[in-house]
């Protein structure tokens, strides 16, 4: 009896452990959003080396290469911030979403203009 306990035990501990590990979120991931009439489409490049992320975000008129700033991996929740300027003034987009699997589903907010804007991203990992 005492062994079916201990067993029932290691089971449990080790599927919360597996519940509460971070996705693995290396490699590119691609969205398109549209805005204003135009479509762009948006990359993100991960690293991640255990629970630490880094990377850069590629997109924008320029579809230069900019580094994500503040990123956080819990569990599945991700977020990140990405800091562009164009004309001297700079704007931060706060990104956040679930991954499942090699899909992010997610919502970027921004303001601008004093106005808060909002929308909704998918992003699919590249092969």
């Amino acid at each position: 009896m005492k062994r079916l306990v201990a067993a029932v035990f290691v089971a449990v501990i080790g599927l919360a452990t597996v519940a509460l590990a971070a996705e693995n979120v290396a490699g590119t991931w691609k969205w398109t959003t549209s805005f204003g009439g135009q479509t762009r489409e948006s990359t993100l490049k991960l690293k991640q080396d255990g629970d630490k992320l880094s990377g850069v975000y590629v997109g924008g008129q320029s579809n230069t290469e900019t580094p994500i700033e503040g990123a956080k991996l819990d569990g599945d929740a991700i977020s990140f911030k990405v800091t562009r300027e164009r004309d001297g003034q700079k704007f931060t987009t706060k990104y956040s979403g679930k991954v499942a699997g090699d899909t992010i589903t997610g919502k970027s907010e921004r303001e601008r203009d004093g106005q808060s804007q909002s929308s909704e991203w998918v992003a699919k990992r590249q092969k």
